[in-house]
């Protein structure tokens, strides 16, 4: 049967599946900019730093020499290895890198394997709100449905209240999927946060998938803990990760999950039945990253650490913007003033001020009344682009 214009008619999962909204934006201010707008783009996650030296040279290395065919759908052995050597010696947490480790086309399809893998249609998924815009899209095409518990920003942090995770553990919860550090709101959760999740998932059986993309970006001497690392954990929980936010390599589309091996060759499944492998050349290059990038990773924190202050103190200038301060990531989210829906906010700062942000609202109900900006641009573009929205607020 043919669709309202002719055409063919959509799966009907596609009616929970929609454009990212950060990604439009994104695309948006580069449209503009191509037409010769001064934009500056705040809507973005991504860093503004050039990929580790030493990735670059053995990627181009690996082309040169002719790696460039298929690989094994696990992932090269030599980028396991180093792989399960961050877990151990980073995370604490000990993984086979023949059987519990499956190399992905970015992080985000090691997500969306995990949650093909382990949610059924009719399944329910815990998560915080406001959320990652691409979690609900992924649950709904696995047929589940995403509860979103709120992180509130009371006293000076966000939080989320026991009770009301309790309450959304229902017959039908299957996954709790923590993201930490948090996106948009900059959240890194306490071992005290992560130890009542870890609770609740072993008292109600339910597995947990850890997003830990943003894992080294962390400040005023906070630590990230790995859910998988707290005591009977390991067995329960898909950890997912990746390079784009660390190594600053989002173009080269690679990430990870290490899980336990049932989970691990289930998602295995997955990837070769669609992407076949990651990119042969690119995995010799994250082999790099992850034995020599060290030291390139911690300049660029100390860099966004930097960012992180000079936003801070414009803000406390912007009248009306509560703004918490992020514990973690590259984004801050303040709280708007007044009760002008946050898309309409962001529309009047791209076509008024040139300047493009992310309305809250895209990462659900939660998100209503607040913007996130990113501070992964140039500490220059950041001067910029808050001198705009400083004068958006007050008016001028």
């Amino acid at each position: 049967m043919a669709g309202e214009l002719g055409g063919p008619r959509l799966a009907a999962r596609m009616a929970d599946v929609r454009e990212s909204g950060t990604v439009e934006l994104m695309d948006r201010a580069r449209q503009l900019r191509a037409r010769g707008q001064d934009v500056v783009s705040l809507a973005g996650g991504e860093p503004d730093f050039d990929t580790p030296a030493g990735a670059v040279e053995e990627a181009v290395r690996a082309l040169r020499e002719g790696f460039t065919h298929y690989v094994s759908s696990r992932g090269i052995p030599e980028l396991r290895r180093a792989i399960a050597g961050k877990l151990q010696r980073e995370n604490g947490v000990a993984y086979d890198a023949d059987t519990e480790i499956v190399v992905t086309v970015g992080a985000k399809m090691a997500l969306l394997s995990a949650i093909l893998v382990l949610v059924e249609p009719g399944e329910e998924v815990i998560s915080f709100g406001p959320a990652w815009v691409s979690y609900q899209p992924m649950v709904a095409l696995a047929g589940g449905r995403l509860v979103a518990v709120p992180l509130r920003a009371e006293g000076g942090r966000f939080a989320f209240d026991e009770a009301e995770v309790q309450r959304a553990v229902t017959p039908r919860t299957k996954v709790l999927l923590v993201n930490n550090p948090h996106n948009p709101t900059g959240k890194v959760f306490s071992r005290d946060e992560l130890a009542f999740l870890a609770g609740l998932a072993r008292e109600h059986d339910l597995v947990v998938i850890a997003d830990e993309i943003y894992e080294h970006i962390v400040y005023d001497g906070r630590r990230h803990v790995s859910m998988a690392s707290l005591d009977g954990m390991r067995e329960r929980t898909v950890t997912v990760n990746g390079f784009s936010k660390a190594y600053a390599m989002t173009g080269w589309r690679l990430g990870y999950l290490a899980a336990p091996a049932a989970v691990a060759s289930a998602a295995l499944a997955i990837t070769q039945q669609t992407t076949t492998c990651a990119t042969s050349f690119a995995q010799k290059g994250a082999v790099a990253a992850l034995t020599t990038g060290g030291g390139a990773v911690a300049a660029m924190v100390a860099e966004f650490a930097r960012r992180r202050q000079f936003l801070l103190e414009r803000f406390r200038a912007i009248p009306g913007v509560e703004l918490i301060p992020p514990e973690g990531t590259f984004y801050a989210f303040p709280r708007l003033p007044g009760d002008t829906p946050s898309t309409e906010v962001a529309r009047r700062l791209l076509e008024e001020k040139q300047v493009a942000v992310v309305p809250g609202s895209v990462f659900g109900e939660a998100g209503e009344g607040f913007l996130r900006l990113s501070f992964s641009c140039s500490l220059g573009e950041l001067c910029r682009g808050l001198d705009r929205l400083e004068a958006f607020f007050r008016g001028g």
